[in-house]
C-alpha cells in the first residue's frame, strides 16, 4: 500500500536589463554567495504549505504533533506569527505524522487541502493579526477525496491525497491528488471534474516493482498552461522527477526532466519555474540538509541554494526575494541579496 505523502516527506533573481539567461549564467559562476539566508519565523510545529498575500503576508498549514493540533498561522512582513485557525485534525501513526498539506489565498479566502481528503474554506476579509483563533470544525468543507476515491481511474491506486492547488482559467481552482496521480478541476460552483492523469514512470533502481508513481505535488498556472512538478514515489530516484507541461484540455507533455524529490514551485519574474526539492533518498531515508532550490530556465537547472533541510514549500515575495520552509526543523527563512 502506498505511503501518504506527507507520512514521506516528514521521515537574487536579477534580471535588470540584462536579461534572464544572462543573470543566470553569472549566477552560476559566481556561486550563490550574492544570496543570504535568514531565518524569518522559527518555532513552527511541523510547516508544510505556504502562499503570500498582497499585503506580503505568509498564509502557513503547521500539521502539528499530533492530537489534532494542525493548524493556519499568517506571518506579517516583520515576521510575527499570528495562529488564525487551529484544531485540525493531525495524527502520529504507522505511516508518521499526517494532516495538512498547501494553502492558496484567494479573494479573501483561504482554501486549505488535508490529506483527510478534504477541502477547508475560511473567510479571513475581516481578519487582523491578533484576533483570537477560530476553530477548524466551524469552516466549510468540500470533500475531495471521496470524488477521487469514487472515481473509476483506468489507473486507479484506490487512494487519495489532495495536496496542493492554484487557481487556474475562470477562476477555477485545479488540485493535485499526489496520491492518484491526477489533477483535479473544481469549478467557481464547486463542481468537481477529473482534469488530467499522469503515466507512472519505469523504475531504474531495481529495487521495488518495475514502475513507480509520478506523485504529482505543485501546480501553477502560467501563459496559458499549467506547470506541474513530481516527487516520485518509492524509492525516489535521483534524476527522476519531472517538470510537466499541461495545456487547457488537460493534454500532458514533458517540460524538463532531471530533478529529485520536488515538492513545489515559484515562478521567477520571467515565469521560469523555482523548484524546491525535498531531499535526497538513501539507505535511511531522507538525508538531512540535501533539499535545494532550482531554477528551469530553457537552457537547463541553476541551483540558488543547497544545503536545505526538507523543505516543502516556497513563495516569491518580490523579484529579489524568497521564503521557503524546512518542515523538519520548523521555520521559515527569507532568502534575498540583502
Amino acid at each position: 500500500m502506498k505511503q501518504k505523502l506527507q507520512a514521506l516527506l516528514f521521515g537574487m533573481l536579477l534580471l535588470g536589463v540584462t536579461g534572464c539567461r544572462e543573470f543566470y549564467d553569472y549566477f552560476n559562476e559566481v556561486e550563490p554567495k550574492i544570496l543570504k539566508i535568514q531565518d524569518f519565523a522559527t518555532g513552527l510545529a511541523a510547516p508544510l504549505g505556504m502562499d503570500i498575500d498582497a499585503k506580503g503576508q505568509i498564509w502557513v498549514t503547521e500539521i502539528g504533533t499530533g492530537n489534532n493540533s494542525g493548524k493556519v498561522s499568517v506571518i506579517t512582513s516583520k515576521g510575527v506569527k499570528y495562529v488564525v485557525l487551529e484544531g485540525f485534525p493531525s495524527s502520529l501513526g504507522p505511516e508518521g505524522l499526517e494532516g495538512l498539506n498547501h494553502i492558496l489565498v484567494k479573494n479573501g479566502m483561504l482554501y486549505i487541502l488535508h490529506v483527510n481528503g478534504l477541502l477547508y474554506k475560511a473567510n479571513i476579509n475581516s481578519y487582523k493579526p491578533g484576533d483570537a483563533p477560530k476553530q477548524a470544525s466551524t469552516l466549510q468543507t468540500e470533500d475531495i477525496g471521496s470524488f477521487v476515491l469514487d472515481y473509476d481511474f483506468e489507473n486507479d491506486t484506490e487512494e487519495s491525497n489532495p495536496y496542493n492547488l492554484t487557481v487556474g482559467p475562470q477562476g477555477d481552482i485545479f488540485i493535485t491528488d499526489a496520491a492518484a496521480n491526477v489533477i483535479i478541476r473544481r469549478s467557481s460552483s464547486g463542481k468537481l471534474s477529473v482534469f488530467a492523469t499522469f503515466p507512472d514512470l519505469d523504475n531504474p533502481t531495481g529495487i521495488g516493482p518495475p514502475t513507480i508513481d509520478p506523485v504529482p505535488t505543485s501546480i501553477t498556472f502560467v501563459q496559458q498552461k499549467f506547470y506541474v512538478t513530481t516527487l516520485t514515489g518509492f524509492p525516489f530516484p535521483t534524476g527522476k522527477a519531472r517538470i510537466y507541461a499541461v495545456d487547457l484540455a488537460g493534454n500532458i507533455s514533458l517540460y524538463q526532466e532531471g530533478f529529485t524529490t520536488i515538492t513545489d514551485m515559484s515562478l521567477d519574474p520571467a515565469d521560469n519555474p523555482v523548484l524546491v526539492e525535498h531531499a535526497q533518498f538513501g539507505p535511511q531515508g531522507f538525508m538531512p540538509t540535501t533539499g535545494r532550490i532550482v531554477v528551469a530556465t530553457a537552457t537547463g537547472q541553476s541551483t540558488m541554494v543547497a544545503g536545505l533541510n526538507q523543505p516543502t514549500a516556497i513563495v516569491r515575495a518580490n523579484p529579489l526575494t524568497y521564503y521557503v520552509n524546512s518542515l523538519a526543523d520548523g521555520k521559515i527563512m527569507k532568502v534575498s541579496p540583502y
